[in-house]
């Protein structure tokens, strides 16, 4: 059996991965639902924007359903503390994931215009939610959570649905909204012909620009916020328990692991470098490799930059949660290793597979030509 230390850092870096996967994935799909309105100008051009999108959306969500399970069975004490603070933003989400596979189901089920219009607005919303969602989560992971344990270990939320809104955390909104936009733009740039694909190609510069901007002032802020860290020791192999630390706020604490750890610097750079890449890059297909290559060091950076702390408390931070005393047993966390191997190759294996066999350019006469159904 691995070591219980070892284990832990191991689902760590699985749920990052996670993430990574469904903001690679998911993300560019999110993001052109986000800005369909934009990118056509009439119904033809929406259509076109659809497709090429619909035969993956639902299979990206994979990604997503699988770091709600990684959450939930790898660390359950983070998945009861969050889904008891984020309430009411989780059901935003759900509603928004919802909304789209209707949209996408019933949108060319009539020719009136009208009725196409409203579910263009719906697919919009549900593009433009879950990216502000997560990041507002994300934003408030760095400012701490109001939630502490009883005597019962049972989590009390202390906040409330609008307490969430603090402008730092609507910033962090910002660069996981613009990201997934400029993603998904840059997807379209690559896959739809033009004009669609030239709008979307302004799109994502424009994008681009306002997420290295929202992620610069980020940064800025955090060297000056208060920061958890543990002070004194802690037991990697220990039981999963929530009050066995102590954790003191330090300035510009969030930042301490790029400066400990001088490797970890390379995601924000490289995050910036992408962005720049998608702003400055004049082909197409490298500018999107350039936003993938943002997306997930975006996402590296936060977690670089939040370990080993998985949910920081702001009520009582020495019962924040951390990669330590927060996870299942080892050897559930084992079973769940093993069940992983085998399953995440295969879900690589179709991903790469679907995208290959679909690829090639969405033109204006093969969607004019079609029916218009799904």
């Amino acid at each position: 059996m691995i070591d219980y230390s070892v284990l832990r850092e191991i689902w760590w870096l699985l749920l990052g991965v996670l993430l990574i996967g469904f903001a690679l994935t998911d993300g560019y799909d999110l993001g052109i639902g986000a800005i369909l309105r934009v990118i056509g100008r009439d119904d033809i051009e929406r259509r076109m924007a659809i497709e090429a999108i619909e035969p993956h959306w639902e299979g990206h969500q994979v990604w997503f359903v699988l770091g709600g399970g990684a959450a939930f069975a790898a660390w359950p004490l983070l998945y009861a503390a969050s889904f008891s603070g984020f309430y009411f933003a989780m059901l935003l989400v759900l509603a928004a994931l919802i909304l789209r596979p209707v949209g996408f189901a019933f949108r060319n089920k009539l020719p009136q215009a009208a009725w196409r219009n409203a579910w263009d607005w719906a697919l919009t919303i549900a593009g433009a939610v879950p990216p502000l969602v997560f990041g507002v989560a994300f934003g408030n992971l760095f400012l701490g959570v109001p939630f502490h344990y009883d005597a019962t270990l049972r989590p009390i939320y202390d906040g409330g649905f609008f307490d969430l809104f603090h402008p730092f955390a609507l910033l962090a909104g910002v660069v996981s909204l613009g990201m997934l936009v400029m993603h998904g733009a840059s997807f379209a740039a690559m896959k739809v012909e033009d004009p669609v694909g030239a709008r979307a190609r302004r799109i994502a510069r424009i994008a681009a620009a306002a997420t290295l901007l929202a992620f610069a002032v980020c940064g800025l802020l955090l060297r000056s916020m208060n920061g958890d860290q543990i002070l004194g020791a802690i037991d990697p192999t220990g039981p999963s328990d929530p009050l066995a630390k102590h954790v003191g706020l330090v300035a510009g604490g969030w930042l301490v692991n790029l400066g400990r750890y001088p490797w970890t610097f390379a995601a924000p750079a490289l995050a910036g470098l992408g962005l720049l890449g998608v702003l400055a890059l004049p082909g197409r297909r490298t500018a999107f490799i350039a936003s993938g290559l943002s997306v997930a060091c975006i996402v590296l950076t936060a977690g670089f930059a939040l370990f080993p702390f998985l949910l920081p408390s702001s009520s009582n931070p020495s019962q924040g949660l951390t990669v330590w005393d927060a996870s299942s047993s080892q050897k559930t966390l084992g079973i769940m290793l093993l069940a992983t191997c085998i399953l995440l190759p295969i879900v690589l294996a179709y991903t790469t597979w679907a995208i290959r066999m679909l690829r090639g350019t969405v033109t204006r006469e093969h969607v004019a030509n079609s029916k218009g159904g799904y």
